[in-house]
């Protein structure tokens, strides 16, 4: 009798035992489908931008109030962008753009401001990325060959006078 009371609390304990590595198992799957977001970069506020006066304010007073921006223009700065997203990941799916805001600060000649745009996630379009490979002109010709197809392209005359 004493060796059946054993046994029974001893299928008591991994029945519990069992119970409590299915619920944490539970639990961590649970957990990993939550959804989590990222913030990065940053977009002046909206009474900050309404405050920008077109043609009077600079790089330098903008700079001041507004702070540098995370990007210029490719030729000069003629513009400067503020950017600012959310990311959105979920389980095992891809990461996903949820919201995006990019601020266009464009300026005039004379450096004052002429413009202010702001873009959405919904202005964005997508781009195609072409596949093409350039054909390189180099040729695969060893450092060797190279070195000596140079040699009949010397001209003594030129080093010696170049000495002088």
């Amino acid at each position: 009798m004493a060796e059946d009371r054993i046994s029974t609390g001893s299928q008591r304990y991994r029945r519990s035992l069992r119970a409590v590595a299915l619920a944490a198992v539970f639990g961590l799957t649970l957990a990993g489908c939550t959804e989590s977001f990222r913030d990065h970069g940053f977009v002046p506020p909206q009474d900050e931008l309404d405050a920008i006066t077109l043609g009077q304010d600079t790089r330098d007073t903008l700079a001041q109030t507004l702070g540098q921006p995370a990007g210029a223009g490719v030729i000069g700065e003629t513009t400067w962008f503020y950017s600012q997203y959310r990311v959105r990941s979920y389980a095992w799916r891809a990461p996903e753009i949820v919201t995006r805001e990019i601020v266009a600060v464009s300026f005039a000649d004379n450096g004052t401001v002429s413009n202010v745009e702001t873009f959405t996630l919904a202005d964005g379009q997508v781009v195609d990325i072409s596949r093409r490979v350039t054909e390189s002109s180099i040729r695969e010709v060893s450092i060797f060959r190279q070195v000596l197809g140079n040699f009949g392209r010397i001209n003594i005359g030129e080093l010696v006078n170049a000495g002088n």
